[in-house]
């Protein structure tokens, strides 16, 4: 009997920082993690201003409005929007 696949985009449910990257939690469990150095605006704040983030899209992205920063999960993994 086959199996049908259903593909899910990833979406964060969180962020946190240490000194080099930035870690975002995934709701399927993964983590994944990206240098600092990727995100200028990122590496330049101030440790309030990388911990006041949003989810945008349900997940899809995270915004933070101090530094006018976006990322979306789907570059983090290196797949195209």
């Amino acid at each position: 009997m086959p199996i049908l696949a259903v593909e899910q985009h990833p979406v964060a449910i969180d962020v946190r920082f240490d000194d080099a990257a930035i870690h975002v939690v995934l709701a399927d469990g993964r983590e994944i993690s990206a240098p600092l150095e990727w995100f200028p605006r990122l590496r330049d704040a101030l440790p309030d201003q990388r911990r006041h983030w949003r989810l945008i899209g349900r997940g899809e992205g995270i915004h933070w409005p101090d530094v006018d920063e976006d990322i979306s999960i789907s570059g983090l993994l290196g797949h195209p929007s």
